[in-house]
């Protein structure tokens, strides 16, 4: 939808129900099964053509860029790794596992006609010298087309680093805007957890407060990822067209 905020694609981090309902209620998802376990290209492509031609998909990038094998949510992982791909997942490091999980993630992105990947980093994922190199090299290598690339640091990542790298690497600061201020301003990719857990439904105090964090004239993304997601983000929709 497109305001005087600019364009705002809201939806929730999955669908959390049929594909045929969401379509009728958000214009965004942010797909969850790429960083899991991919699905094929041809489910991704069908999706995409039976959504409406406005829809807009986001993804997250397969959890081989940027998990390391021992975590536990590898445990959903429908395909044993090979032994390459246990030693090598993760962390962005320039291993041969890592581009091509890198590879596969960008087939998903091109099945649905995505525009925008996110790269969800574990709390593991510390800001030391060894990271941060491979942070870069890795961005810095990658072809991402048009792709808009959001990274969601966690892990202690000093504000003023995560800056300096979003801005060297063009990423855009993923963030709970009520837990953590964007050090993108300009280019913002929200992801709401619930201010007290899981179980949290945002007032309509807290919505409003939400849009006038946008910024006026540029793409926003804000997807939902608690129980209320979808009626959340179906109020948040209804609050920036009325700002129409």
């Amino acid at each position: 939808m497109t305001s005087g905020k600019g364009r705002v694609r809201v939806g929730c981090c999955g669908f959390r129900s049929s594909r045929e309902t969401y379509y009728e209620l958000l214009d965004s998802v942010e797909v969850q099964h790429t960083f899991y376990q991919p699905p094929q290209v041809s489910t991704l492509r069908r999706w995409r053509e039976e959504a409406p031609a406005d829809f807009e998909f986001a993804l997250k990038s397969w959890q081989l860029v940027t998990h390391l094998s021992s975590s536990p949510t590898y445990r959903r992982l429908k395909r044993p790794l090979t032994e390459e791909q246990r030693e090598g997942a993760g962390f962005f490091r320039p291993t041969e596992a890592v581009q091509n999980a890198w590879e596969v993630t960008r087939e998903c992105a091109r099945a649905l006609k995505a525009r925008a990947v996110l790269f969800q980093c574990p709390a593991s994922f510390k800001p030391t010298v060894e990271n941060v190199e491979n942070l870069r090299r890795f961005f810095k290598g990658v072809e991402r087309g048009r792709l808009v690339f959001a990274w969601e640091p966690r892990g202690g990542w000093p504000r003023e680093l995560v800056g300096e790298l979003c801005d060297e690497l063009k990423l855009w600061h993923a963030v709970d805007p009520f837990s953590e201020r964007s050090t993108t301003p300009g280019k913002c990719y929200f992801r709401l957890h619930g201010r007290r857990g899981w179980r949290y439904k945002y007032e309509e105090g807290e919505l409003e407060e939400l849009s006038t964090m946008l910024p006026k004239r540029a793409t926003s993304y804000v997807f939902f990822n608690n129980v209320e997601m979808r009626d959340d983000a179906r109020r948040f929709r209804e609050i920036v067209e009325s700002a129409e």
